[in-house]
């Protein structure tokens, strides 16, 4: 028995009835209409339908083949992979032909030959099958382009706090375990988790990056897991989910700890089974992913407080890369500067430009809050400015009242987020940690409370 969908469109109850008797030896399902009729296209909508047996004429003393001709246009708008196969007269051969061209597969003549038959449905099927492989190929590209990311240069640095980063790099990479990575805003998680994929046995295939604070919790299934047409108002088309399109690779789930609640269970069970089931779908798909997750917040303390499931930290985490931040690792701050320079000297046509002795001692000194990123946008921005050959304080921008910065933010500082962070960390403090208690004398729901403190690190 073939797991193949037929539907047969005919005003003659024998044949259809043959159909079904014949078709039924060796095919799953024959759904049979007695005329185009919007049961016909719900069911090509709904149901994975592969072939399509379509009579020309419906109504007693036509002959123009116009009936059939709409339904097929209708058929090729509702799902153009299927396979639609018209069953005509002998005399209405040329009818067929033109049909074919405007998308029709093939004809059979009535009255058929079974083996003829067959053969004919036989070989839609294969074209079936194939169409909607190239058109799974060129979805998952799709969906590829639009999340890919420029690539990124290797990992450099060469202080203590990055070799056991580096160490674990290379255990793991070769190894499928499901891996978390934890460090500051800035600090690289990305980067690492491109070097696991670059070092992993599916460094040949996909590495899809998904930024799980960024997905709207009513998009999240469909970003994630992916849709079929029709399933919500937008839906225009099928798409396939980003699990689907990591298929045989990598999926980094960026920022993990910012999934709703109400969807944690759901990405637990895709984990769990490695299926994907298609919003709108009732059929699952087989993935096969290497998972790498990351956050910048305080993961043990939200398993803790029950705002991210335990069983969920278990699963994606097998093993733990702590990134360290770039104050901790003061051998690596002038080596990542004098690249920089180089890099962005390069792409701005500016050659020969060096820090000052004032610029070196301040990169120096700065506790560079957002890490590698800012140190990086500062060079940036700071070669663009730069009139000469030395770049100087001022054309850093750096604000130095943040030097020496640790967990807690300097009060001097003016940037709003800074000012949040530190009115949760004193409202935290002051009542002894009780995430209700703070969150009431805040003017916030717990719920909020706890995504603040997540993106804060707290």
């Amino acid at each position: 028995m073939n797991s193949t969908k037929i539907i047969a469109i005919d005003d003659n109850r024998e044949i259809l009835l043959s159909l079904r008797i014949l078709l039924g030896k060796y095919y799953d399902e024959v759904i049979c209409f007695p005329k185009p009729c919007a049961e016909a296209e719900q069911a090509l909508a709904n149901d994975d339908v592969h072939i399509v047996l379509l009579d020309m004429n419906f109504t007693a003393g036509a002959t123009s083949g116009r009936e059939g001709l709409d339904f097929l246009e209708r058929i090729r708008a509702v799902d153009p992979s299927v396979s639609v196969v018209l069953m005509t007269a002998y005399g209405d051969i040329d009818l067929a032909v033109n049909a074919m061209k405007l998308g029709a597969t093939d004809f059979v003549v009535k009255p058929w030959e079974n083996k003829k038959l067959l053969a004919t449905v036989s070989a839609a099927q294969k074209l079936t099958l194939s169409n909607r492989e190239v058109h799974s190929l060129r979805d998952t590209q799709r969906v590829i382009s639009e999340v890919a990311n420029s690539p990124f240069n290797q990992i450099i640095g060469q202080s203590k706090a990055m070799e056991s980063v580096f160490s674990t790099i290379k255990k793991v990479a070769k190894t499928d375990a499901n891996v978390l990575i934890l460090g500051e805003n800035g600090t690289g998680k990305e980067l690492v988790a491109r070097a696991i994929h670059r070092h992993s046995g599916r460094a040949s295939n996909v590495f899809m990056t998904v930024d799980m604070g960024s997905i709207a919790e009513t998009l999240f299934e469909s970003e994630l897991f992916g849709h079929t047409k029709g399933a919500f108002t937008d839906a225009k088309e099928e798409r396939a989910g980003r699990f689907e399109a990591a298929n045989h690779g990598t999926l980094f789930l960026d920022e993990i700890a910012n999934i709703p609640q109400t969807l944690q269970a759901k990405l637990l069970s895709v984990l769990q089974n490695r299926e994907v089931t298609r919003l709108g779908s009732s059929t699952s798909k087989r993935i096969d992913i290497r998972l790498i997750s990351a956050t910048n917040a305080n993961i043990n303390h939200l398993v803790e407080v029950g705002s991210f499931r335990q069983d969920l930290y278990y699963r994606v985490n097998t093993v733990e890369v702590h990134i360290p931040p770039l104050r901790d690792r003061e051998e690596d701050i002038f080596l990542l500067a004098n690249h920089f320079l180089e890099m962005y000297a390069g792409k701005y046509g500016k050659t020969r430009i060096s820090l000052s002795k004032a610029a070196q001692r301040l990169i120096k000194s700065y506790s560079w809050p957002g890490n590698v990123r800012e140190l990086r946008h500062a060079l940036e921005r700071a070669v663009i400015m730069c009139d000469g050959k030395l770049i100087e304080p001022d054309s850093l921008f750096l604000n130095q009242n943040k030097t020496n910065l640790d967990s807690s933010v300097g009060e001097k500082s003016l940037n709003i987020e800074d000012v949040e962070k530190q009115t949760i960390v004193q409202a935290l403090k002051v009542n002894k940690g009780n995430v209700s208690l703070a969150a009431k004398e805040l003017g916030l729901g717990r719920t909020t409370l706890y995504r603040k403190m997540a993106k804060y690190g707290l």
